[in-house]
């Protein structure tokens, strides 16, 4: 009688791909091969993935197991403490080892420590342009700031070319108990908030097709990446952020095309956030300039009615109200627009920046730790290479600057009708709407008192 040799298990998280993702790679050498999920609400505490992001995390599992299924490999889903059930699922089918790609996040820098003391763990680079910690200072320290930090990653540039996925791949014969993805209810029901998510297609061959209508037009990015009434930007961060494409083949994909490097440029912004988080685990919820704790943010009814407006997209500023129903609809908001409704919840409200962050977080489907934690403090002028809290967008500058129009008339139907003179202020034209609210506080009052908040935290 002949056993099968022991598998050697895959250990998938933010990294739901075949092509260019070395555990699997490394796993189909070995000899046969499982494949697990472990839906893991309990590791990352406040950090669990949010309602958008359940919603792709559905449609992506599908896929991966779709393509997984093809090749022979089935995809084992379980519910729990990720470091547990993995340990576990090794001990039900004698793995002789696990390889995962490594990740930034403290949650899951905690669960491969966990792990690492139950199994053979073997934790490969590939969420990053190149290995996590690999870009030093001239003496060998981290990077704080992003612009040496850049320079010094263009010296590891180009990564090293994107590998196809392995073809002949050897599954396991007799997998262990696996739950059913549609028993997760991840998809919403009642009521239905995904509709609009239509607009995405989830998994590696959805982020595939991105990546290739993205290269045809990446030329016009630097100009274009600003005008939100523009298809100008990559819409690859979802699958960036899922690991449904590798960052190494983006940038081989695009790289030495004329107006790549500002796009580019983000991509490295995503490993300096993980550069970041690496070194201060907590960046999410504590200030990187610790001098800006002492500053007093709103609270109260008040606030809280404002920031309730906010969330609805209905703040009385179109660009801010167009971007917030963008995010409710489709799970994404244009990055321009990202930055001017951060600022406002921020600046013009005085309302404590990881407030924002909690419902981008919740309402993003490319929600990061890392490039969330970064982007906020940086609008917020706390984190450690930030703006300065000082400097104060002005939506009612922003909003024609950028010739935000079509834009506004596409996500606030009931200004459709207004002209692109009057649109981006359309109360201070005289020419708003009945039911289109009132600017929560004009710019002017709200400018005064959030440089009067900063001043009194300087002390």
């Amino acid at each position: 009688m002949t056993h099968s040799p022991p598998p050697s298990i895959v250990w998938f998280r933010q990294d739901l791909r075949l092509s260019d993702q070395v555990a699997f790679a490394a796993a189909a050498a070995e000899g046969p091969v499982l494949a697990v999920y472990v839906l893991d609400d309990e590791t990352p505490g406040e950090w669990r993935i949010g309602g958008a992001q359940r919603w792709w995390l559905h449609h992506a599992l599908a896929a991966l197991a779709a393509s997984l299924a093809d090749l022979g490999v089935p995809l084992v889903l379980r519910r729990g403490r990720a470091a547990e059930e993995v340990a576990r699922i090794a001990k039900e089918t004698g793995a002789k080892r696990v390889h995962c790609l490594a990740h930034q996040e403290p949650w899951w820098r905690a669960a491969e420590d966990a792990l690492a003391q139950a199994v053979d763990l073997v934790c490969h680079p590939g969420r990053l342009l190149v290995e996590e910690g690999a870009v030093r200072t001239g003496t060998g320290g981290r990077f704080r700031i992003f612009t040496p930090f850049w320079r010094a990653l263009q010296l590891h540039m180009p990564p090293p070319a994107p590998e196809p996925a392995p073809t002949a791949v050897q599954g396991v014969a007799h997998p262990p108990r696996s739950e059913r993805l549609e028993d997760w209810r991840l998809l919403p029901t009642a009521p239905n908030w995904a509709e609009g998510f239509a607009h995405w297609t989830p998994g590696e061959a959805g982020a595939q097709a991105r990546l290739e209508a993205f290269a045809d037009a990446v030329g016009d990015y630097d100009h274009a990446r600003n005008l939100p009434s523009t298809d100008g930007t990559s819409s690859l961060s979802p699958h960036l952020h899922f690991g449904e494409v590798s960052p190494a083949a983006v940038w081989h994909a695009l790289d030495g095309q004329s107006g790549a490097e500002s796009y580019l440029r983000e991509i490295g912004w995503r490993d300096f956030a993980a550069n970041l988080i690496v070194q201060q685990p907590d960046y999410g919820s504590a200030h990187g300039r610790t001098k800006m704790d002492s500053l007093r943010w709103r609270t109260g009814p008040d606030a809280e009615a404002e920031f309730r407006a906010w969330t609805q997209g209905r703040t009385g500023y179109p660009i801010v109200d167009a971007g917030m129903r963008q995010l409710w609809h489709i799970g994404w908001m244009h990055n321009r627009v990202r930055m001017i409704a951060a600022s406002f919840v921020v600046k013009h409200l005085l309302i404590d920046w990881r407030r924002g962050q909690h419902w981008f977080w919740d309402c993003l489907v490319d929600a990061d730790y890392g490039n969330n934690a970064v982007n906020w403090q940086w609008i917020a002028g706390t984190g450690v290479d930030s703006s300065p809290f000082g400097r104060i967008m002005a939506p009612l500058v922003q909003s024609p600057k950028f010739d935000a129009a079509g834009y506004i008339r596409k996500w606030v139907p009931e200004l459709a009708g207004v002209d692109d003179a009057a649109i981006h202020d359309p109360h201070g034209a005289g020419v708003a709407p009945a039911g289109y609210p009132e600017p929560l506080i004009a710019h002017r009052p709200a400018r005064e008192r959030a440089l009067a908040a900063a001043a009194a935290a300087r002390g």
